[in-house]
């Protein structure tokens, strides 16, 4: 017999870092009856409690955006992306337009990686997109908004980013004269943090910091 008390997850980013351990962990979650993941090419990999959903963020579907639990892992690189107008896209326009639908639809939680730094008044375009997404999603007065603001992320990716891996040497390099605010944080750690929190029943806007974070 299905618990009834076991709730529906929406994980939006889920082939990025972040969004792949933390679907591995939701599909295996007592917590959880069903995961669906947004995606435009497969994961690669099944469950049973596993959905994926073929889903087109520009030409967006309302009503294949349903669940209890939003995890928004989405996110992409300045070189990635191409432009500062299609970094705002990916980073700031999809994960909110998928956080107003959820919500039409009576989502009861929206968990948010964003980033340290992130600022609405923030001089670099990159901590400036995160904070105005902070912003906005706080705007939209959810039962219970989680923000999650990793440094710099440590983890396997399928894509390699020479930054990011220059930035992991030298944060092993520095790692016992970095406060721990500052320091590097391991993705799993953001995934277990994200899964664990989710299951506190916490009601109104969180920010959990970098040092929150590690180890969780």
């Amino acid at each position: 017999m299905i618990n009834p008390t076991r709730k529906t997850a929406l994980v939006v980013g889920a082939t990025g870092l972040i969004g792949n351990l933390l679907t591995h962990r939701l599909v295996d979650s007592p917590a959880y009856e069903k995961v669906k993941v947004l995606v435009r090419h497969s994961l690669g990999w099944q469950h049973p409690h596993l959905q994926e959903i073929q889903y087109d963020f520009d030409h967006p579907n309302g009503l294949l955006v349903q669940a209890d639990d939003v995890f928004c892992c989405l996110g992409t690189t300045m070189k990635k992306a191409g432009s500062k107008e299609a970094f705002q896209k990916v980073d700031y326009q999809y994960p909110l337009d998928v956080a107003k639908r959820a919500l039409v639809n009576r989502a009861k939680q929206f968990l948010l990686v964003s980033s340290m730094g992130a600022n609405p008044s923030s001089s670099f375009f990159y901590n400036r997109v995160k904070g105005e997404l902070e912003r906005d999603l706080t705007a939209l007065n959810y039962p219970a908004l989680l923000i999650f603001r990793p440094s710099l992320l440590l983890g396997e990716r399928k894509e390699y980013r020479l930054g990011e891996r220059i930035g992991e040497g030298l944060m092993k390099l520095f790692n016992p004269l970095i406060p721990a605010r500052y320091k590097g944080v391991q993705g799993t750690s953001v995934a277990n943090a994200m899964l664990q929190k989710a299951q506190r029943g916490l009601a109104g806007t969180h920010i959990f910091e970098s040092d929150q974070l590690q180890p969780f």
